[in-house]
């Protein structure tokens, strides 16, 4: 079905197109269909009507100044590689690609700050401190293809967050364009600072539906002078989610604590051609970093003994690195095996095994294939069902899997999202967690920073 484009969207294609230099704005469907959904499995109905692939900050205020005075939505937009429909565009609607913008503007070794625009790939800012001994302390596992907008945009976590922190920890200023065009700036250079209210920390995890960044001013931390790996394999994932409640117990901090099920380490096997799952039914990756990385490995391996069915501890970087690529890997090797739906919940750490327990009863009394990673110290938990890759739809049974595991972090202390973002999959659970005076009170938020409701529309409320 051909579907007309809307006399207001030729209008603000007709502005655009005279305030913008020609190579950034495409239409049609060939230029814009690739922008219709991201990585999260899910996909709008239709494509959006134009990309806007935005160079300098300039880009992005004339796009919002036509796009608020003709109430036309607009879909801000990374690398595409958010894992909840963020960033799905569908009919109506154009895309503002921030990919063009990928300079880091400043790096001050002395302040250990740097200052990027948002499209900037965050393993090449890592890589860019790492010339200075310094490192950017987020790393979720798609660092080398997502970027620090949408990091941002997300709030995304990662591997080192048990340690260092999610995304929010590190950022401390950000330029933003409201709405309506408005550029703004929030926060400081300061890694303190309390005047006013936070607003930094507010457009951090809004998912693209308060403004849109344009630079962010970020901490960087020193690189660890020591790091050391412990690897541990368990019969049962329930087992290896036990065994990290133990290193909670034993205060333990690592800087990272990767526990992948059974089923990941079998496709990860066959994706990359390695024998992980011959090893065991859970493989527990601890890293623990600073001066003192040798002495809380081996306590952690100490707490780890009679627990696993084998405990391998490594301060060789080469190995370390081999591990962790299969951690990073788990999510392509599954999208090899069919349509993926990324569920993200995080529980108490105490109620980590308990949530194991209620996924795997889950996945048998709706007979979906659920294969389960976590952020292990941190309680954050990545049950991500596979389904059939021709099925149009995401089938019933696979919602009622996905309801059952949310209704079950709810119940445990716990939370729908704990990195991945609201998006556009899970906004028909929000009110079961906020309750209906916190959502309201989200709403006006919303309505003052986007009276017309053009940014984002439909995701993270």
């Amino acid at each position: 079905m051909t579907v007309t484009r809307s006399r207001t969207v030729e209008a603000l294609l007709t502005a655009l197109s005279h305030d913008l230099p020609g190579d950034c704005l495409s239409t049609g469907p060939e230029a814009t269909a690739p922008y219709a959904a991201d990585r999260s499995g899910s996909r709008p109905l239709g494509e959006p009507w134009a990309v806007v692939h935005a160079a300098n900050p300039e880009h992005v205020r004339t796009t919002l100044r036509h796009a608020h005075a003709l109430r036309v939505p607009v879909v801000p937009r990374g690398a595409g590689t958010g894992l909840s429909g963020g960033a799905n565009a569908g009919t109506g609607t154009v895309v503002l690609d921030l990919s063009r913008m990928n300079r880091i503007l400043d790096l001050d070794p002395h302040d250990q700050i740097a200052v990027v625009e948002p499209g900037v790939v965050t393993a090449e800012l890592d890589r860019a401190a790492g010339e200075f001994g310094l490192r950017y302390a987020p790393d979720p596992a798609s660092a080398a293809i997502s970027t620090v907008g949408g990091n941002i945009a997300t709030n995304a976590g990662g591997l080192r967050c048990a340690k260092y922190g999610v995304t929010r920890d590190a950022v401390l200023g950000l330029d933003v364009v409201l709405a309506d065009g408005t550029p703004m700036r929030t926060g400081r250079r300061t890694v303190k600072g309390v005047t006013g209210y936070d607003l930094t920390a507010l457009l951090t995890g809004s998912e693209g539906t308060l403004g849109v960044i344009t630079a962010a001013t970020l901490r960087l931390r020193p690189v660890p002078e020591t790091t050391a790996t412990v690897a541990a394999y368990f019969d049962t994932f329930a087992e290896g989610a036990e065994a990290v409640s133990a290193l909670t117990a034993a205060r333990l901090e690592p800087s990272m604590a990767e526990l992948l099920d059974g089923p990941v380490l079998a496709a990860v096997d066959d994706a990359q051609g390695t024998d992980l799952r011959s090893r065991g039914g859970a493989l527990l990756l601890l890293q623990c970093d600073g001066r003192a990385a040798g002495t809380e490995a081996e306590l952690g391996a100490q707490v780890l003994r009679g627990r696993a069915t084998s405990v391998e501890t490594t301060d060789d970087p080469a190995e370390a690195d081999r591990l962790l690529t299969a951690r990073r890997l788990a999510l392509p090797a599954l999208e090899r095996l069919g349509r993926v739906l990324i569920e993200d919940i995080a529980v108490p750490r105490s109620q980590l095994a308990a949530a194991v327990r209620e996924i795997t009863a889950i996945a048998q009394r709706h007979d979906v294939r659920i294969f389960t990673l976590a952020h292990a110290a941190d309680g954050n938990l990545h049950p991500i069902l596979v389904l059939d890759p021709d099925t149009p739809v995401i089938p019933d049974a696979a919602w009622q899997a996905a309801g059952d595991i949310f209704t079950a972090a709810l119940r445990l202390g716990g939370t729908l999202t704990g990195e991945h973002g609201v998006g556009a999959l899970k906004r028909r659970w929000l009110v079961d967690e906020l309750g209906p005076e916190q959502y309201a009170l989200q709403q006006r938020i919303k309505a003052a920073f986007d009276p017309h409701h053009i940014l984002n529309p439909g995701k993270a409320l």
